[in-house]
């Protein structure tokens, strides 16, 4: 590896060129796919979809294979992406390619977009209030020490690598949570010959959660009970990251009726276009004191059903089937106890359920290793570019 400290600084503009093709009729010219700011992932190099040209478009900025596109738009989130295929995208993404190969390798310059540097030249230099955006004079300003072309083929060949492995186990992650759904599909179809029963008759307990006056942000305190929130409930996961509290006090003189317990099932009693009510998790032991907030409601099923069961079931495709078919509004969906507790659950007996459990949790499990590993090389890929670049 050659001395960085021997490496010429450069210009981005010097080295980078911004492409301003243009395509008025995009679907005359056979152009078949566009990108809109929207889907263009943060942190994440591949484009993984797009609109249909022939769906209509009003974006002419033309992009071929290999081209960098870069968000010029509240680029503080981050979205750099490389085209594969030939397409045009929104007036809001910088089309980027280098000027000379031979000066900048064309597989090393996605990565140099990547760098913190980079950002913070990009977020420093953007005008605007509610959209800030970046031009091309301030980008082509930005400087950068410049690598050998063969030091340049080394770090991209390594920086690919690392992203590929990113690539693998996201692949990975969205084919488990695939398998869980299939199986759960076919699990919970096999045993619809059990019969089945309305949930009501299969709980000790439930509640919707103190509504009104009861429970404002305004109660809320740094610490004493957690108030369990929509955020925190994520199909067959409580997620601890969001917290909220009340005090003792207000618990025991005013919310003790709303407690909840290790154990208890969770639902998501809001949804909408990108989340669905009736999602469910188990309350964790972890939890210590607790109440539900309204529309989080808590179930305590009797001695015929299984907690883990259930919430397998109201996140299986038949379960978030009846919620949606029992679910209000337009573009928020709403689910409320009443209707949570007409739903009919198919009930085996408790050993089968335990079985169907297990075996939807342990594939859970899986996925949740793999959104781990996928996290953690994102960041030795972020350690490598701010290392090696």
């Amino acid at each position: 590896m050659s001395d960085k400290t021997t490496w010429p600084r450069v210009k981005f503009g010097d080295v980078v060129q911004l492409n301003r093709d243009r395509i008025a009729d995009p679907l005359a010219a056979g152009i078949e796919r566009y990108i809109g700011i929207e889907y263009i992932e943060p942190e994440d190099l591949r484009v993984r979809s797009w609109g249909l040209v022939e769906e209509g478009t009003t974006f002419t900025n033309a992009f071929r294979p290999g081209q960098v596109l870069f968000v010029k738009r509240r680029a503080y989130q981050r979205k750099v992406a490389v085209a594969d295929f030939a397409g045009v995208c929104s007036g809001d993404i910088y089309v980027l390619e280098s000027k000379d190969p031979e000066v900048l390798l064309p597989e090393l310059l996605p990565f140099i977009c990547q760098t913190e540097s980079f950002f913070e030249h990009a977020v420093g230099t953007s005008a605007g209030s509610l959209s800030p955006r970046t031009n091309w004079t301030q980008l082509a300003a930005y400087e950068f020490s410049l690598p050998p072309l063969a030091e340049q083929r080394r770090i991209a060949e390594v920086l690919w690598a690392a992203t590929e492995l990113v690539d693998n186990y996201k692949t990975i992650t969205e084919q488990t949570r695939i398998l869980w759904h299939s199986l759960a599909f076919h699990l919970f179809a096999d045993v619809g010959s059990f019969g089945v029963v309305k949930l009501d008759e299969l709980l000790s307990y439930g509640s919707d959660g103190p509504f009104g006056s009861k429970l404002k942000t305004s109660h809320y305190t740094n610490s004493g009970v957690q108030v369990v929130r929509l955020q925190n409930i994520d199909p067959n996961k409580f997620n601890d990251a969001d917290r909220a509290y009340i005090s003792e006090d207000y618990y025991r003189d005013e919310l003790s009726g709303y407690t909840v317990n290790a154990g208890d099932v969770l639902i998501a009693g809001l949804g909408d276009e990108n989340i669905q009510a009736g999602r469910a998790c188990l309350a964790p032991s972890r939890l210590g004191p607790a109440i539900n907030k309204a529309d989080c409601y808590c179930l305590r099923p009797n001695l015929r059903l299984d907690s883990k069961y259930l919430v397998a079931f109201l996140n299986s495709p038949q379960g978030l089937r009846q919620s949606e078919s029992y679910s209000q509004g337009t573009t928020r969906y709403r689910l409320n106890l009443g209707n949570i507790k007409r739903m009919k659950i198919p009930l085996p007996d408790i050993g089968v359920q335990h079985d169907i459990a297990g075996q939807l949790e342990a594939i859970f499990e899986a996925e949740q290793r793999m959104i781990s590993r996928h996290s953690r090389q994102i960041e030795v890929v972020k350690m490598l570019l701010n290392s090696l670049i």
